[in-house]
């Protein structure tokens, strides 16, 4: 049964029907910045989707109390164990099952739903994503890390189409190949007509500056997006490019195109927010104002699409939109990233887990911001590539990584 509140019109676009099943979603990662906004987008389509889990970190529990109330989840997962008493507490012995610590999160990714979103942060989402996986979920992948660090896993286990992007480049790209023709979104091949990808970058708070003038960047100064409102480390990694660096081995695993075919363009206004360029010499781009709802939306209905998610471009108003070369001198990290995609194996969960510690030893005071990528390459260059052909052998180098940053951080 199609469930997902929306039937194609005689011109194949989405058209309204009241001849639905809502899609049911378990959404990890509720209290994050992904998953209010996927809250944002569920609460004012409840005819198309109802929540059936929630897991969060525990460190927001009258929020997540505050969820359970409005969404009625079946179950709700805490990551930190600890945190537990103070959840249970906010919940007032509400009739919902608590599920605790990184294993419980897993078990919420595994419930029935139709949908998973995991929009966790950092490497800790990786069990969640095989476990929603290995139940046949549609998994919506925000947490891009686990793709990253687990990719011959996660890729082993996903069927075509299984996986759709979530963040707002990846779901540009997979939008601009669908429109090459259907099968050629995330998990299906690019196809031959594709010559290369093209991701943008904002070129976060300090585009522009060279080496030498980053050498003084203050948190507060890294904290501070140009464009988009994100949590810390999403926040440090797009000031670092750390992010578009990751994003090119996500496009990579999700498109099945070799690294030489996928290019970076700084593009400050974040309007366009990826590209894909055709054998013919055409370019398709996908612009929206930067709002993370319109992704969120797309990959929860996918491949239909939630009418009005987010405001569109104002066509009545002038705009001027700009592209730059990236400046690998002064943000050598996209050029680490491609590196270390290429050596594959446990390379780029070295790279990862070296730089969550090290963004973590900027914050604190200990690292100047060129730093972090300066110490997660010498983390990277220290560490013997192994296959990634298990769980424990990818969070092994997970750990010796994060083991090796801190030594070198202090």
């Amino acid at each position: 049964m199609r469930n997902a509140g929306t039937r194609p019109d005689a011109g194949g676009c989405p058209a309204a029907t009241s001849d639905y099943e809502p899609r049911t979603i378990a959404l990890l990662g509720s209290t994050g910045s992904i998953g209010t906004q996927a809250l944002d987008v569920i609460a004012r389509n409840r005819h198309r989707f109802r929540v059936v889990a929630l897991a969060a970190g525990g460190g927001r529990p009258e929020l997540l109390a505050r969820q359970v109330a409005e969404f009625g989840p079946e179950v709700v997962a805490v990551a930190d164990p600890g945190a537990v008493p103070a959840v249970r507490e906010a919940l007032a012995g509400r009739p919902v099952k608590i599920l605790a610590g990184p294993e419980g999160v897993a078990e919420a990714a595994a419930w029935p739903c139709d949908v998973v979103l995991n929009g966790i942060t950092g490497a800790l989402g990786l069990s969640s994503t095989l476990a929603a996986l290995r139940e046949g979920r549609t998994l919506a992948l925000a947490n891009k890390e686990s793709l990253i660090i687990g990719g011959p896993l996660v890729k082993r286990l996903a069927r075509p189409g299984q996986l759709v992007p979530v963040d707002s480049e990846h779901s540009a790209l997979a939008q601009c190949l669908w429109a090459a023709g259907p099968g050629r979104a995330a998990g299906e091949g690019p196809g031959t007509a594709v010559r290369r990808l093209i991701v943008t970058a904002s070129g976060g708070p300090f585009r522009g500056r060279n080496r030498a003038e980053l050498s003084s960047v203050t948190p507060e100064q890294a904290l501070a997006h140009p464009t988009w409102s994100m949590g810390p480390m999403v926040t440090i990694n797009s000031a670092t490019l750390v992010n578009k660096g990751l994003e090119v081995i996500e496009a990579h695993l999700l498109f099945d195109i070799e690294y030489a075919r996928i290019s970076v363009m700084v593009h400050p206004q974040s309007v366009i927010h990826s590209m894909v360029e055709f054998t013919d010499g055409s370019t398709i781009a996908q612009a929206s104002p930067p709002d993370m709802r319109l992704p969120i939306a797309l990959a929860l209905g996918w491949p239909e699409r939630v009418p009005d998610a987010a405001p569109a471009i104002d066509w009545t108003k002038a705009h001027t939109w700009t592209f730059e070369p990236l400046d690998d001198e002064a943000f050598p990290a996209v050029a680490l990233a491609r590196s270390v995609g290429e050596a594959g194996g446990t390379a780029p969960a070295v790279y990862n887990a070296a730089n969550e510690v090290c963004v973590e030893a900027f914050l604190a005071g200990r690292l100047p911001f060129p730093g972090i990528v300066d110490t997660v390459a010498r983390v990277v260059g220290e560490h013997d590539v192994q296959p990634a052909s298990s769980v424990e052998e990818v969070l092994a180098a997970d750990e010796w990584a994060r083991a090796r940053a801190r030594e070198l951080t202090g």
